[in-house]
């Protein structure tokens, strides 16, 4: 193949990526999506979760105060802190309920700080965006369906509240590979 072709069909696959994942679910994916939700709201009810995001709200660890987008991007996986966020009770919970069908899942607290994950987010604070603002008003966020950058994979983040006697204290934020939700 010359050059330009090779281009080319670069080109095509690529967009076609984009537009396949900027794709709406179709009402069978949807309604697999809405079964997962209730799910992961149970998750969310968790003690282990609940009493890790009200901990946290209460008095955050010393350490946290050092920790910035900046210096969260560029820590490693091995690094102490970022492990003990998939070490703590949290994470632990979390792995429990790790499947092919979960992608990522994250628990932030009140200021969207990490409160536990499977693996390293890409950032330290998810305040601001719907992913955590939407559950902080006690509604369940759904985000574009998207290529997984880790994975390669095509799925939909989920989000609920985390509710602390029955208002929202935290979030929980789960990734859901769309190829493998039961059919």
């Amino acid at each position: 193949m010359n050059q330009p072709i090779c281009i080319t069909f670069a080109t095509l696959i690529l967009l076609f990526t984009r537009l396949t994942a900027q794709a709406q679910l179709d009402p069978a994916a949807q309604a697999r999506v809405d079964a997962a939700v209730m799910d992961i709201q149970q998750w969310a009810s968790n003690p282990a979760i609940v009493k890790a995001v009200s901990a946290q709200n209460a008095t955050l660890p010393a350490d946290y105060s050092a920790m910035t987008q900046d210096k969260w991007k560029v820590a490693t996986i091995l690094d102490p802190f970022v492990r003990s966020f998939s070490k703590n009770e949290a994470g632990a919970f979390l792995k429990t309920k790790k499947t092919d069908t979960v992608s990522e899942a994250f628990i932030s607290d009140a200021n969207g700080l990490k409160v536990g994950f499977l693996s390293k987010t890409s950032s330290w604070s998810h305040k601001g965006n719907p992913k955590h603002e939407v559950p902080m008003t006690g509604k369940i966020w759904q985000g574009k369906v998207e290529l997984d950058e880790s994975t390669g994979l095509q799925q939909v983040q989920v989000s609920v509240p985390v509710l602390a006697d029955g208002k929202p204290a935290g979030s929980l934020v789960v990734g859901l590979v769309l190829s493998k939700l039961e059919k």
